[in-house]
């Protein structure tokens, strides 16, 4: 399996902060944005990555990430997309990279507690098809809703005003190699962009998208109070561990 990381966009919500940057380039605590969902992908064994990006600071990411030695990388891919035409478009310029290989796609703003490793396990004991992680939250029409029904997902519905459930669909997809001939199918949303709600719609048409709850903590980082956000969780959960950490070396020392 290989992995691909989606750091374009505008940020235009983060405005003024993206005026001079990408806002995948954004501390989140004591590291950049995009070196979370880098990580995401390491930690579940996967080791050959593309990062997609774009705009006037493309270059940037290069400077800060080089061939991906912070995460023990031997090398780390890039590609460029023109315009903004949307979570879909920016994928499909990962066909060259992924050939025939399925492909674990991580939303560069997606900031998670724990890791994937589970779901790529099952992701590629089911043999094809496509594989969605759901998580709970408040506020459901923010972001892709999934309806579901028993063990399926019967439908997605891109940011509703009246959701049908409180599962938001995270923004980390596995796909089989048949997204990219989905991707060709897909036609501009009513923003103008290549939606990746309507590919796991074609999956879910042929009833080859399954799902699982993610585990832990999620938030992305695309607005000034999911930024916030990021940055308390990651700062506590840090200082969670480290408490940890202590209370266990104390333990040792006592015994």
């Amino acid at each position: 399996m290989k992995g691909v990381v989606l750091a374009g966009g505008t940020g235009s919500r983060l405005n003024p902060l993206t005026r001079v940057t990408n806002k995948h380039l954004l501390p989140v605590y004591d590291k950049p944005m995009v070196y979370y969902p880098i990580q995401t992908l390491v930690n579940a064994g996967i080791e050959e990555i593309l990062l997609v990006t774009g705009g006037k600071n493309a270059g940037d990411f290069l400077r800060l990430l080089g061939n991906g030695r912070d995460f023990g990388l031997k090398h780390l891919n890039y590609t460029y997309q023109e315009g903004e035409g949307g979570i879909a478009e920016a994928l499909g310029l990962a066909e060259f990279f992924a050939g025939e290989d399925p492909v674990c796609v991580v939303l560069g703003d997606n900031i998670i507690e724990n890791n994937i490793c589970r779901a790529v396990h099952n992701f590629n004991s089911q043999k094809g098809g496509a594989k969605i992680l759901l998580k709970e939250v408040d506020d459901a029409p923010r972001f892709g809703v999934a309806e579901i029904q028993g063990q399926r997902v019967v439908g997605i519905e891109e940011k509703p005003k009246a959701p049908k459930s409180n599962y938001a669909v995270v923004g980390i997809y596995l796909y089989d190699k048949t997204v990219f001939e989905k991707i060709r199918r897909l036609k501009p949303s009513g923003r103008g962009e290549l939606e990746i709600t309507d590919v796991n719609n074609f999956y879910i048409e042929e009833d080859e998208l399954t799902y699982e709850i993610l585990e832990g903590w999620w938030t992305d980082a695309g607005t000034f109070e999911s930024l916030l956000r990021a940055n308390t969780l990651v700062a506590e959960t840090g200082a969670n561990k480290m408490n940890r950490a202590a209370t266990a070396s104390h333990q040792e020392l006592a015994r």
